[in-house]
């Protein structure tokens, strides 16, 4: 896992969020020298669950090469990672704009994606992997974002479409990887289901961190004890008056629904909510990661995470291939 003089790959990881891109990597032998989050109590989170990575809790708008020189101190960067906001971009959202170009080049959040490539031409990785919903890909936008980083000098570009559940994730997510090198990690075989996930927890107890008891009304309580599994309490209107599920009773012998930051979970065999420790386990983070601020940020961070299990399998496609350049 080590370079010839015997240091760890060094990477950044931007939008880092709580840090589920980043535990894949740290787990597989990386070393997270920057992180950066605009939002403080997400930058707090990253902080305590890696404490030797610099965090910089700032608009990647306001980054420049000088500081990044001046906080790196000189340190090769081997890996880039990221995952700009997904709200332009997804279908989940109704007011996302109807042309594909005006999400990446008008919507002034998916802009931020642009700005994780002006990133990218600052630091000149090794390899870059940037993540986000399959629809970054869609109409005209593929050929875009092939154009933008083959004008900082990336010409080939990957488009890896992975579904967290093939690489142990106990919830499904779809999610794109756009990247320097082709990502096809060695498949897990089966899957972990939810009560594979969640059967060593003890009930909600604030004695155990983002593991307290979400307080539910007597209405709530009387309308989620007639759900079976895999029926949803309420549906909300995606784009084009999609309708997509929420506060669904989970099945306990099948891999969950995608985890999302507005997604609540009932549990399979309990009226009440899941605790934000139990949808971290959905995906796939330890125990000992901690999620700082309010509790409905919490719940946001697990949900806009990259899943632990699927990262570390991508970090270690990335850890063969700079082996495979080193020696």
């Amino acid at each position: 896992m080590l370079r010839k003089d015997k240091t760890k790959y060094n990477v950044i990881d931007l939008f880092c969020g709580a840090g589920g891109f980043a535990r894949g990597f740290v787990e597989v032998g990386f070393n997270v020298v920057l992180a950066i989050d605009n939002m403080e109590p997400v930058a707090r989170t990253f902080k305590i669950n890696f404490p030797e990575t610099i965090v910089l809790c700032e608009d990647i708008k306001n980054i420049n090469d000088r500081i990044l020189k001046r906080l790196l101190l000189g340190k090769q960067v081997d890996v880039v990672i990221g995952s700009p906001p997904c709200e332009p971009f997804t279908a989940a959202n109704p007011r996302r704009k109807p042309n594909p170009l005006d999400r990446l080049y008008v919507d002034p959040i998916g802009q931020l994606v642009l700005h994780f490539i002006r990133i990218v031409d600052y630091v000149r990785p090794k390899i870059f992997i940037m993540e986000n919903v399959p629809h970054i890909a869609e109409g005209e936008l593929k050929r875009a974002l092939r154009e933008e980083f083959k004008r900082i000098g990336y010409n080939r570009i990957y488009f890896n479409l992975l579904k967290a559940e093939d690489y142990g994730t106990p919830s499904h997510r779809l999610r794109m990887f756009i990247s320097n090198i082709p990502i096809k990690p060695r498949k897990r075989r089966g899957k972990i289901t939810v009560e594979e996930a969640l059967s060593s927890l003890p009930p909600p107890t604030p004695e155990i961190p983002n593991h307290e008891p979400v307080p539910i009304s007597p209405r709530k309580l009387r309308r989620i004890s007639r759900l079976k599994w895999g029926q949803a309490l309420v549906r909300f209107y995606g784009f084009m008056g999609k309708l997509y599920p929420n506060l669904i009773r989970l099945h306990p012998h099948k891999i969950a629904p995608t985890v999302l930051g507005c997604s609540r979970f009932i549990h399979p065999y309990e009226d009440r909510f899941l605790t934000v420790r139990e949808q971290a386990r959905l995906m796939g983070f330890p125990d000992d990661h901690i999620f700082l601020g309010g509790r409905d940020l919490q719940y946001n961070q697990v949900g806009e995470a990259v899943p632990v299990p699927l990262s570390k399998a991508i970090a270690q496609v990335v850890l063969e291939k700079l082996e495979e350049e080193d020696y």
